[in-house]
């Protein structure tokens, strides 16, 4: 018989992640930015959250489509002063998920600002999907669902869907559906051949947002 640790099976190193996708959230404050990226990446609710200041990100790694991915999930804060650091994130976002408050007209009626700011500095190919969050609170709804699908219909490509981060409904669906359309979009060659290009090396993550990338100059929507 083998003594000591000989016997033992040497545990194998986890299979590092194929490559990154970076994914941010935007919307107004107080709609449940904090709290849907929270309860996916980690699983927790926070009744109180305090309201994030310029940027905050939390990471996850999923597997797709035979991939395992490293998402970067940024959340931006959605006051108005933090608009010039928020902005530099948009560029290398690879999905974009716009939020409001179903309950709170007025962050409805703020998302024609928001998709200003994406059509201003997010990519033309940048996966869109517009939630309608704390459907927990249904007696208080203010926005119908059918509002929030008319609104996404008029943005090409755009999907809808309405969440609870509160009750963990829709929430891993929000996430995972996103990755699922980048990847699909994505061309086979890049899925084959280039994905090393993309491995997320072991380095800390970036603290401080890019550099502003220059206006498109192409309006994703009138």
């Amino acid at each position: 018989a083998l003594s000591g640790g000989q016997g033992r099976r040497r545990k194998q190193p986890p299979r590092p992640a194929d490559f990154k996708l970076q994914v941010i959230i935007i919307g107004s404050r107080g709609v449940g930015k904090t709290s849907l990226m929270e309860r996916f990446t980690d699983d927790t609710f926070c009744e109180a959250c305090k309201s994030t200041v310029g940027v905050d990100f939390k990471i996850k790694t999923v597997e797709l489509r035979g991939k395992k991915i490293r998402l970067q999930i940024w959340d931006t804060a959605g006051q108005e002063r933090f608009n010039s650091i928020t902005s530099a994130y948009y560029r290398s976002a690879k999905g974009i998920i716009l939020v409001y408050d179903i309950t709170k007209k007025e962050t409805f009626d703020d998302l024609p600002k928001w998709m200003k700011m994406i059509d201003k500095y997010a990519s033309e190919d940048a996966e869109l999907l517009l939630v309608g969050n704390k459907l927990d609170c249904e007696t208080d709804r203010e926005i119908t669902r059918q509002q929030g699908e008319k609104f996404a219909q008029q943005i090409t490509g755009m999907r809808f869907c309405e969440a609870s981060a509160k009750d963990n409904f829709n929430v891993d669906e929000i996430f995972l559906k996103l990755v699922d359309d980048i990847l699909k979009k994505m061309p086979l060659d890049i899925l084959r051949n280039e994905l090393s290009n993309s491995i997320l090396s072991l380095q800390p993550e970036p603290e401080i947002p890019p550099e502003l990338p220059p206006p498109r100059p192409h309006v994703r929507c009138c």
